[in-house]
């Protein structure tokens, strides 16, 4: 039988303190939690609420919620329960509680994703903003230090320019609001240099003269790959110094899905970091939640989702 792979870290992720300092020190928001009768969001609620970062709005099936609560031994007698039946009815729900004022942010329990996004980005639900919805992941390093920001990881699969636009300034906007006052934003490509037969070091050209003059409070720089987004040792070997945002980035724009998929996975499995992940351009956080989230990735995630709602 193969043992578990030597590349993978074996360190147990943890919420960032700094993160969850904020958090607590902000009004606690209303989570309205699609199908909240499962475990995994049933934890992540109680944790989150016995943290003081947030107030559970239930939708789903009574007779789940409360059954996963009593596992718990948690009364949660004083929280708004919204009845709904299956997962479409659910995802509404939440939404429409988000739409209407009840509730402040919007949470992923037991139901598919697409479920989840259709009623987000529903008419009826009253979330819509005019801007394109983009996915953020914020990863932290277990031993502190400076942490990574990438988008878009999750939602959007092939990105134009356009979206890759609100995506800069939907990150930009979350680095300053958990208080990195210039954050310095790489735009991925496998090259620095811009080469016609690599379409995306070409777009990463557009995107950063693009955000140099129209995003204020920030640093850009691409096309970067990797190593010159990451190392300070890459970028003196390739004399790149001067750059404002080489070998030291704070955010990574990426250029589709695939990419963005692959490297906060390997920031998280490599390194045992924490990703806490969030969609902006709604009208509320909305926290797309996997099945496959640490509990300590679940709560970093409210945590911007509280942070990012009483900033607004």
């Amino acid at each position: 039988m193969r043992s578990e792979n030597p590349f993978l870290s074996t360190r147990e992720a943890v919420c960032p303190p700094n993160l969850l300092e904020m958090a607590q020190n902000a009004t606690s928001p209303r989570v309205a939690i699609a199908r909240a009768g499962a475990p995994l969001p049933m934890e992540a609620a109680r944790d989150a609420t016995e943290a003081n970062i947030m107030e559970p709005v239930f939708t789903g099936e009574r007779h789940m919620i409360e059954a996963e609560a009593e596992k718990l031994n948690w009364d949660i007698s004083q929280f708004q329960l919204i009845e709904a039946e299956g997962e479409a009815d659910s995802g509404m729900a939440a939404a429409m509680a988000c739409g209407d004022g009840r509730a402040d942010v919007m949470m992923k329990g037991q139901l598919h994703s697409d479920t989840f996004m259709r009623a987000a980005l529903a008419r009826d639900a009253g979330l819509r903003t005019g801007n394109r919805l983009v996915h953020i992941f914020h990863i932290s390093h277990p031993d502190g230090g400076p942490s990574i920001t990438i988008s878009d990881a999750a939602v959007n699969v092939d990105p134009n320019i356009e979206t890759r636009k609100d995506s800069t300034r939907e990150v930009v906007k979350l680095l300053h609001m958990i208080g990195n006052d210039r954050p310095k934003v790489a735009f991925l490509s496998a090259t620095e240099s811009v080469l016609p037969a690599v379409p995306s070091s070409v777009e990463a050209d557009e995107l950063a003269t693009w955000a140099k003059s129209e995003i204020e409070g920030a640093d850009f720089s691409g096309p970067l790959a990797l190593d010159l987004i990451l190392s300070p040792a890459a970028v003196a070997t390739k004399k790149l110094t001067a750059d404002p945002v080489a070998g030291k980035a704070d955010a990574i724009i990426v250029p589709d899905i695939v990419s963005g998929n692959s490297l906060f996975k390997s920031f998280v499995y490599l390194t045992g970091g924490c990703a806490a992940g969030i969609v902006m351009g709604a009208k509320v956080p909305v926290l797309l939640t996997s099945r496959a989230d640490p509990p300590a990735a679940r709560m970093a995630s409210i945590c911007l989702a509280a942070i990012a709602n009483a900033s607004k």
